[in-house]
């Protein structure tokens, strides 16, 4: 998601510049170049040698004739996105204020007067984050268009984000927004079905691809709702749900302003009526299992003009069979395309895929991520 991004990364004195040689590389693993400035402060937390051998490139650790800091964030300088992690609430207050007296901050400055994209990862004390004038140049410096990634508010501190979490702000800011402004429902990986109240019915869905097509669509601009049975997730609004019932009820609740939804989980086919108590073991069981609603059709026939992408898994092996199958729900429900492909992938990182519309079909092999990436950007051509 960040092949090719310039980053500029403003390290400021909070004991969270530990983690910038972590957030560094993971940086440049996702694609991008970077180039670290470094306040007196950070210094005194972590080695410029280290940022160093982090970023492969010289440290700015201060502003001299050469003016670093408009070669880097200026008009036409060498920075598509400035990131400035872990930022300390006396780095928020100058940002907000222009004053620009160490190099993080003069480098902020001439960032936000060239229009170069701003992203900020706050770290610090949780007294300090909710003090009024902290907050006030939160939202001044918001206001100027500046992402804040939030912290992780967690025993006293407002702890710096998780790293995967800034990099994927560091892309939203970055990159091309096509999905700017839209509300995308995406659902993913297994539901279960209740036996008793210890056991279920679901499947080998691990929601791998729901989770990519989640991060895609938020790296393309989109304001995201994830509905699964999973944990909660920085880009995106989690509606928590196990059944296949609680999976459509959420969704037809999310959909009542939403733009497009994304059906990648693996929504079970069958229920069944629960046993108030556990089933003992030993004999023979059967289970009466009734079909559960198909989501895709009871969206359409809500929202008939609504966005709806399908996903669809299969177990022949045969790419005819498999876009034969893409087409048949196309057709019904109305969608603008059908992503297809072997039930061999679920659980693995590298996929491959159908991508299926009414005209012909393409296909996509790499990673899971990328697979994410090729559906947001699928779906932005249907906006």
């Amino acid at each position: 998601m960040l092949e090719g991004v310039n980053v500029a990364l403003g390290v400021t004195g909070s004991i969270a510049a530990v983690k910038v040689v972590e957030l560094a590389h993971e940086l440049r693993r996702r694609g991008a170049s970077v180039r670290a400035v470094m306040s007196e402060s950070a210094r005194g937390i972590v080695h410029p040698w280290a940022v160093e051998f982090a970023t492969e490139r010289d440290v700015v650790t201060e502003i001299t004739g050469a003016v670093e800091h408009v070669e880097l964030c200026g008009v036409e300088g060498w920075a598509d996105v400035y990131l400035v992690a872990p930022a300390t609430a006396n780095t928020v207050g100058k940002m907000a204020a222009a004053v620009d007296d160490t190099p993080v901050t003069t480098t902020a400055t001439t960032a936000l007067g060239a229009g170069v994209p701003v992203v900020v990862a706050p770290a610090m004390h949780e007294p300090m984050y909710d003090h009024p004038g902290v907050l006030e140049s939160i939202e001044r410096v918001e206001s100027w268009g500046v992402d804040f990634v939030d912290p992780r508010v967690e025993e006293g501190k407002a702890k710096i984000a998780s790293v995967d979490a800034i990099c994927l702000d560091v892309a939203r800011a970055a990159g091309d927004r096509p999905l700017d402004g839209d509300h995308v429902v995406v659902t993913s990986g297994a539901t279960s079905e209740r036996i008793d109240p210890v056991r279920v019915l679901t499947n080998r869905a691990s929601g791998r691809t729901g989770r990519a097509v989640a991060r895609a669509c938020y790296v393309r601009g989109a304001d995201v709702t994830l509905v699964h049975d999973g944990e909660d997730v920085p880009y995106a609004a989690v509606t928590h749900v196990e059944s296949a019932e609680e999976m459509l009820d959420a969704v037809l609740e999310a959909c009542a302003d939403a733009d497009a939804v994304c059906s990648v989980a693996a929504i079970s086919d069958y229920t069944v009526e629960p046993a108030e108590e556990k089933i003992r073991s030993g004999g023979e069981l059967v289970l009466e299992l009734a079909p559960t609603p198909k989501l895709l059709d009871a969206v359409r026939e809500a929202h008939p003009d609504l966005t709806l992408v399908g996903f669809k898994a299969e177990t022949s092996g045969d790419d005819d069979a498999m876009v034969a199958q893409a087409r048949r729900i196309m057709e019904r429900a109305g969608l603008a395309f059908v992503v297809a492909n072997d039930a061999s992938v679920m659980g693995r990182e590298e996929t491959r895929a159908l991508v299926v519309r009414a005209d012909g079909y393409e296909e996509y092999t790499g990673t899971k991520d990328g697979l994410g990436l090729r559906v947001a950007d699928e779906l932005a051509a249907e906006r």
